[in-house]
């Protein structure tokens, strides 16, 4: 196929975002002179911008969007012509939308772009020359379903894992924040988000594994391994972090609200394992090359879990009701018990495996 330029387009999380890399590095080995852009959200612009197999990055934060409508539904027309235009002048031959949003397939062909491939989700690709049938995540991890879109056109797929390329100013400082808190090189480097899953929003709850539970646990590993433990997160989740340390009976290092996203990356990268729940600080960990422990809920490992899976260990409960969570829709649940009747040695047991 003869393309010289292309436009990815992915607007959601950092693990989302994360599940379209290898489809950027295989068409940057089938095409090394591709020009190749993304369009993403605010969170994620940074991260992608030094990554080696993209040219360009678009922006769409919907919430800038929708301020500026609230301000003034010219300028919100105003600032969707700007993106607009800035997409068209590029010329692009080829989009691969994996947003399974109608707007973005109908933005990309008043663009002019010819060659529009999607997934066909509720009729929702409409607007693309070529609509996958899609009807959720069911059989396979998220990354073969982004990679279908370059069999379908019959790019071959020589990789599948992740991308996440530390800028060397990154790995400096989180080689200097080691130091800085005096943390023994010679103890094991844990890093362990307690949080995570704010895209859910208020039900961010069904990812996360007790606070009071993380406590347990650190204080079994830093017993028995004399591990130096690293709590991370973002800033709203300082709170879930400080919990932590209060029912925690032995010392913990805390970079929460401390980290950029290649930051929290590049701290990962010095660790030997990372402890995590089922979100996005997962699949960085993963991709920066650490080890990870993994603790799923509602959530089928299968579709979002580390990929590949090799190095990594996940933990379920494995209950009948395991998952509720398909076709982007969450069951009806008021106990969680996939999660509250998890264990402390059940995954304590996964830890020891690795370390």
């Amino acid at each position: 196929m003869n393309i010289k330029k292309v436009l990815i387009i992915n607007t959601y999380g950092i693990g989302d975002v994360l599940f379209t890399t290898p489809v950027l590095r295989n068409l940057r080995q089938a095409y090394p002179q591709l020009q190749l852009a993304y369009l993403a959200n605010r969170r994620n612009e940074d991260f992608l911008k030094v990554n080696s197999d993209i040219n360009q990055v678009f922006v769409y934060e919907r919430d800038e969007f929708v301020e500026v409508y609230h301000h003034s539904p010219v300028k919100f027309a105003q600032k969707w012509f700007g993106l607009f235009n800035s997409i068209k002048k590029e010329g692009f031959d080829l989009v691969l939308d994996f947003s399974q949003n109608s707007t973005f397939g109908f933005l990309c062909a008043l663009c002019g772009i010819k060659k529009r491939v999607g997934f066909d989700y509720h009729q929702r690709g409409r607007f693309l020359t070529d609509k996958i049938p899609f009807m959720g995540y069911e059989d396979k991890h998220i990354i073969e379903y982004n990679l279908d879109l370059l069999r379908y056109l019959q790019i071959p797929v020589v990789t599948k894992k992740m991308a996440f390329e530390i800028p060397a100013q990154d790995t400096a400082w989180a080689r200097d924040w080691l130091v800085q808190n005096d943390i023994d090189p010679a103890k094991p480097l844990i890093a362990v988000v307690p949080g995570g899953g704010a895209s859910w929003g208020k039900n961010a709850r069904y990812r996360r594994w007790a606070a009071s539970k993380y406590a347990d646990l650190l204080d079994k590993i830093i017993e028995n391994f004399d591990a130096a433990i690293i709590l991370m997160g973002d800033s709203k989740e300082e709170e879930l972090c400080r919990q932590v340390v209060s029912q925690a009976h032995f010392p913990l290092y805390s970079a929460v609200g401390q980290t950029s996203l290649s930051g929290m990356a590049a701290l990962f990268a010095q660790c030997k394992l990372a402890i995590v729940n089922d979100a996005g600080p997962l699949h960085v960990a993963v991709a920066a090359g650490a080890k990870t422990v993994s603790i799923f809920g509602p959530v089928d490992p299968h579709l979002y879990g580390p990929y590949p899976p090799e190095g990594h260990c996940v933990v379920q409960k494995l209950l009948p009701c395991q998952p509720c969570y398909r076709r982007f829709r969450m069951a009806h649940c008021e106990h969680i018990s996939c999660l509250g009747e998890l264990s402390v040695d059940e995954v304590y047991r996964k830890v020891q495996s690795i370390l």
